[in-house]
């Protein structure tokens, strides 16, 4: 697993993967709540994706889900929108992504090559990156690289 600094958003722009953070919270219309961080402008740049990962998480749970026409996938770090990341949640999130990587190794990275994605749960999420990396590292190899804003 990579470091680096940027805007996780540019290397979308680049027709690459993104992961990005989640919940397991629905609005009274069904739809996913992303209220912060990486959720929320995933949501105000595809306004159908809400109501879309709402039915997901109806459907199958609060689990990593690839979203090919959006070369994004979910990364649940919390059970519920108000509540501090889950650690054990996080763990989950990255032994999926790794296994849907995977899985989905051709169709993936053969263009892209990596999967780029924020520091799990550290930001509405209240936790610490000095918590949270050793977990990341134990499981997410070097097709992740991990964004830490510039902003």
């Amino acid at each position: 697993m990579k470091e680096i600094e940027g805007d996780i958003w540019d290397y979308h722009e680049e027709k690459r993967w993104i992961a990005i953070t989640t919940n397991g919270s629905l609005k009274n219309d069904e739809s996913l709540v992303m209220g912060k961080g990486v959720a929320l402008q995933a949501a105000q740049k595809f306004p159908a994706l809400p109501k879309l990962l709402g039915t997901y998480l109806k459907d199958y749970g609060n689990h990593v889900l690839p979203l090919m026409q959006y070369k994004i996938i979910t990364f649940p770090v919390k059970h519920h929108w108000n509540q501090r990341a889950d650690m054990q949640l996080i763990m989950r999130s990255c032994i999926e992504l790794a296994y849907i990587c995977d899985l989905q190794r051709y169709y993936m990275f053969k263009e892209a090559g990596k999967v780029y994605l924020v520091r799990p749960g550290c930001g509405a999420g209240g936790l610490d990156w000095a918590d949270v990396k050793p977990l990341c590292e134990k499981y997410l190899d070097n097709r992740f690289v991990v964004v830490e804003s510039s902003l």
